[in-house]
């Protein structure tokens, strides 16, 4: 009877694993029609509004009203010059480098090094740090960007010009 009752959770959980799609399959591109309505068009920047440039929008979605999200800041005339540049979105949690974003609203900023970028992510209402990963220069990438966010079936980078470094949607293994 036991061997019967194991069997049968056995059976039970295959037929569940073998339905459910993994989640980072089904993230895709957004549109530039989901951008623009989840993107400002003003971010807020520690205390200011700072315009965002939307044809530099970047993002990926769910499909069931979850997103991922960037877009790069004009920051000239403003305290934000040469702090941050880009300003970031995300509805699900991250894990990126060593540390982890809750789902909110984000500010990166980033200091060029040799072959490297040194990408810092801050909380945008504060400017508080939260912390830093190391962008490495991507042979594979052809086309420079000024922000853009592959969905985790495709790569799971985030790449800022030909740099690029790597996350994970809820600290999935991807």
């Amino acid at each position: 009877m036991r061997r019967l009752i194991a069997v049968a959770i056995l059976l039970l959980g295959c037929g569940l694993l073998c339905q459910a799609q993994p989640a980072h399959e089904s993230w895709r591109p957004a549109t530039a029609a989901e951008l623009k309505a989840l993107l400002p068009p003003r971010a807020p920047v520690v205390r200011e509004r700072i315009e965002t440039e939307m044809r530099t929008a970047s993002g990926i979605t769910d499909g069931k009203g979850k997103y991922v999200a960037g877009v790069v800041l004009i920051t000239a005339g403003y305290s934000a010059n040469g702090k941050y540049s880009h300003f970031f979105v995300t509805q699900v949690p991250l894990k990126i480098g060593d540390f982890d974003l809750a789902p909110g609203q984000y500010l990166i900023g980033w200091e060029h090094g040799e072959d490297l970028l040194n990408v810092r992510f801050y909380e945008a209402t504060s400017g508080r740090l939260l912390g830093s990963v190391t962008a490495r220069l991507n042979p594979s990438i052809k086309r420079v960007e000024s922000f853009r966010i592959w969905p985790p079936a495709d790569r799971s980078l985030i790449q800022i010009g030909r740099f690029t470094f790597s996350y994970q949607i809820g600290g999935e293994a991807n």
